[in-house]
């Protein structure tokens, strides 16, 4: 665990510095763990802040995370653009390119879990407890990430048309949803391996993402 310390920021590069090293410190925390356990008291301490210094750049915990969702999408989404553009034949007919659209999401989605959690956080916490100015900047920059997902999904696979934007965010929600089942608390796993019946609400986000998003992608594309 690293600690920062800082001196008083005087100028706008300064006061930047601190805003980055405390979304820095932020993400991670958010390596070692989940959304629900990061509090403002500890971001505070590990930045090397007091804690009424930080809130002079974020108004509250939730603000911190919400700009670190937006920079995990931005980073996601210029990712999932080259995984799409290698993994996806044009010349391939339209089910075949939906299968292998579908995989490269629930293979991209899985393997970034802190994504996942943040999007399962989104709506229920992490738009609560901020001021109109910061969930509304919030939501314009998720538009634009919104606009890049819906054409990339566009571009190789244009008969989504306008179901591709209601795919996109059903996508996200999905990945959110099936993050909370995939990465069960130490009780909810002792109860698994203590009845083996049990384990089967233990869903593994990976397959479980595949099969949800192949069916709804799916269900929104034309029928032939």
């Amino acid at each position: 665990m690293v600690t920062v310390t800082f001196q008083r920021a005087r100028t706008e590069e300064q006061r930047e510095i601190r805003r980055r090293a405390i979304l820095d410190m932020a993400s991670a925390m958010l390596d070692e763990m989940p959304v629900a356990a990061i509090t403002l008291n500890e971001l505070s301490r590990r930045v090397g802040l007091a804690k009424p210094n930080v809130l002079r750049y974020f108004e509250s915990r939730e603000a911190v995370l919400l700009d670190l969702l937006n920079r995990y999408l931005h980073d996601w989404l210029a990712d999932l653009a080259a995984d799409l553009a290698a993994g996806v034949d044009g010349a391939q007919p339209m089910e075949r390119r939906a299968t292998a659209v579908a995989d490269i999401l629930s293979r991209s989605l899985s393997g970034r879990p802190v994504l996942c959690d943040l999007f399962g956080a989104q709506g229920g916490v992490l738009e609560h407890n901020v001021s109109v100015e910061v969930v509304a900047r919030y939501k314009r920059a998720s538009l634009g990430h919104l606009t890049t997902m819906t054409t990339l999904l566009r571009k190789h696979l244009p008969e989504l048309g306008d179901n591709a934007t209601l795919f996109s965010l059903q996508t996200m929600v999905m990945a959110g949803a099936l993050s909370a089942y995939s990465t069960p608390p130490p009780s909810l796993r002792a109860a698994y391996e203590a009845e083996p019946d049990l384990a089967q609400f233990h869903l593994e986000l990976r397959d479980y993402l595949r099969m949800a998003v192949t069916a709804t992608l799916l269900g929104v594309l034309p029928r032939r």
